[in-house]
This record gives structure tokens, C-alpha cells and sequence, in this order.
């Protein structure tokens, strides 16, 4: 099969996430044995090379003020960001390489460059779900979906973290080459053309800076010491010696929820947590506060849309699914 050559040019820097960019390339280079004529090629600031966040280091194939048309720019991510914010020259590389390109994607933490570099601002994206928070107020202008995998708004791209660029690639080749290599591809590379469930069950959702009030310091402290207890919102004002209304208003104030969806957020990752350890579903609904092992299910449903077993099964053991004979 022949094919007009695809151009995929990958912005990478000092501290990028090697797997950020070795990822979606797989991707695209096992759809080549197939004939689909994609082109990849490193491009870095001044044309560099660069050092990834395990030291190797990667060749550069171009500069970013080298001339020629991109039809897919991806921007990879590492830890380097949000930690600190992003260089005038990096931002301003992404933005002007994207003006080139077709379509433009972030992966991981590439959605900080994206973001600095005015790209995001009135479109949805994500993020790595340790940074969605940051992402959102570091950019209001954005509106950001912090359960989601990957993300499109028109052309437009951005993924979640490390291993949610593949499933961001396979979505591009998908829309390239449609289902039928797609599938081939994520086939021979052994991973789901479409995972089940969001990324918030590999994340913890209370996550971030903790109230500033001590008296809502002390209800969330009382709450995540013993989620199986019976809470109320009258028992946790009592609690704090504040009147319910006001509790209320200091749970959306600072922690963006209400008092009932926050007990119910801190038992929700108890339970996962019992889940982690190895307890059964049953066990883990009762030391969560959950009481039943179907109220848990209904909870993983509406929070995961995956019941407990599957999570269980997925994040329970790295040796579930190893034959005996090479355990």
C-alpha cells in the first residue's frame, strides 16, 4: 500500500517524558508496516538535542523555526511541568508550529505548553488527573475535563497521562486509516483500542491543598479519619459549631462540593483503597461506610462507570494474570 507521506513532528525539551513521546510513535511506526507513510521527526526549540526525564538522550531532527508544513504536532509532557511554568521560548515554538500544523495534540503535562501558549484558551482539554486541578486554575479560559482520557475540540488535541498518548494516536490513526488497521495496530501492540472507564480510577479524587478554616479542617480530618461513620450535615455543623448553612457555604467556598458529595468522595476512595489492599467488594463496601456490597457497585457505576470486581481485577495484583508456570 502506498500513501501520501504524513508529516508527525513532536515537540520535545530538556525533562520530557521519554514514554510521552515513544508511545504515539509506536503507534504510527507499527501502522507503517502497512504502508501508511507516516514521518516522524524530533523538533526542539533551537534544534537540540534533548534529555529525557531518565537521562537518556534523545536526537533532535529539526528546530522549530525550520520551515515546512506539520500535519500532526504532538507536544509531549514530563514532570518538569506544571512544577514550574513554561519558557517564553517553548511556548511561543508551540504556538507557531501549531500555526503550521493540521491538527495539534498535547500529551500528559504538553497541555501546560498548549495552555501557555494561548491554544486551549475556550476549548475543552485534560490533563494527567494530578495536574487537572492546576491546569484549571492556572487557565480559567479552559474547560477542563479531568476524567477524561483523551480530549478533541475542533483540531485540537490532549491526553491524560504517560500511556494516554497511544490511546490519543490510536484515535488520530483512527480518523487517518479508520478501524480496520487501527484495530490491527492496537492488536500488535497489545494494549485497547478504547479502555473502559475514565482516568479517575487511577486517581484519588480529594487530592490538592486542604481547607484553610479550622473548623472545616476539623470536619475533614473527622470525616477521612472514620468515612464509615454516619454523617449528617447537622452532625458535622454541630461538630464544627457552625450552623449548617454556613458549613455549606465553606464546603463550596474552599473545597468546590457540598457536605453529603464530599463524605460520599472520602468513601469512595476508602473503598478503592480496601479494594487495592485485596479485600473482597463485600468488605471493602463495609469498612468504606458503603454498607452493602451493591450500594458500593452503584457508587463505582456512577463515579467509573466500571463495577468494583472489574476494578478489583484490574488493580488488585500485577500477577493475576501470569499462567502457573511462569509464576
Amino acid at each position: 500500500m502506498s500513501a501520501t507521506p504524513h508529516r508527525v513532528g513532536i515537540l520535545v525539551f530538556d525533562g520530557m517524558k521519554l514514554l510521552d513521546v515513544a508511545g504515539p510513535a509506536e503507534v504510527f511506526a507499527e501502522a507503517n508496516l502497512s504502508g501508511t507513510g507516516y514521518q516522524i521527526s524530533m523538533i526542539s526549540v533551537d534544534g537540540a538535542d534533548v534529555r529525557t526525564s531518565i537521562g537518556l538522550r534523545l536526537p533532535v531532527d529539526a528546530a522549530a523555526s525550520a520551515p515546512g508544513r506539520i500535519d500532526t504536532l504532538l507536544v509531549s509532557g514530563g514532570e518538569v511541568f506544571p512544577k514550574k511554568r513554561v519558557s517564553e521560548t517553548l511556548a511561543s515554538a508551540a504556538f507557531d508550529l501549531s500555526d503550521r500544523a493540521n491538527r495539534t495534540a498535547s500529551i500528559c503535562t504538553g497541555a501546560f505548553i498548549l495552555a501557555d501558549a494561548g491554544l486551549l484558551d475556550g476549548r475543552r482539554a485534560t490533563t494527567h488527573w494530578k495536574h487537572t486541578h492546576e491546569l484549571a486554575t492556572r487557565y480559567p479560559a479552559i474547560r477542563v475535563e479531568p476524567d477524561a482520557i483523551f480530549v478533541k475540540d475542533q483540531s485540537t488535541y490532549s491526553s491524560a497521562g504517560v500511556t494516554a498518548g497511544i490511546d490519543l494516536a490510536l484515535a488520530l490513526l483512527e480518523e487517518d486509516r479508520g478501524d480496520v488497521l487501527t484495530r490491527s495496530v492496537a492488536r500488535s501492540l497489545v494494549v485497547y483500542m478504547q479502555r473502559a472507564g475514565g482516568q479517575s480510577q487511577f486517581s484519588a479524587n480529594l487530592e490538592g491543598p486542604g481547607p484553610q478554616t479550622p473548623a472545616l479542617r476539623l470536619v475533614v480530618d473527622t470525616i477521612k479519619a472514620d468515612p464509615g461513620a454516619e454523617y449528617t450535615v447537622q452532625h458535622l455543623a454541630d461538630l464544627a459549631h457552625l450552623s449548617s448553612r454556613h458549613l455549606t457555604r465553606l464546603f463550596h467556598e474552599e473545597l468546590g462540593t457540598s457536605p453529603r458529595r464530599y463524605v460520599d468522595l472520602v468513601r469512595f476512595d476508602a473503598a478503592k483503597a480496601h479494594l487495592d489492599a485485596g479485600h473482597s467488594v463485600t468488605a471493602a463496601a463495609e469498612r468504606s461506610g458503603y454498607g452493602t456490597a451493591e450500594s458500593l457497585r452503584r457508587s463505582f457505576i456512577s463515579h467509573l462507570s466500571i463495577p468494583p470486581s472489574k476494578y478489583r481485577g484490574r488493580f488488585a495484583s500485577t500477577t493475576s494474570d501470569i499462567s502457573p508456570s511462569t509464576r
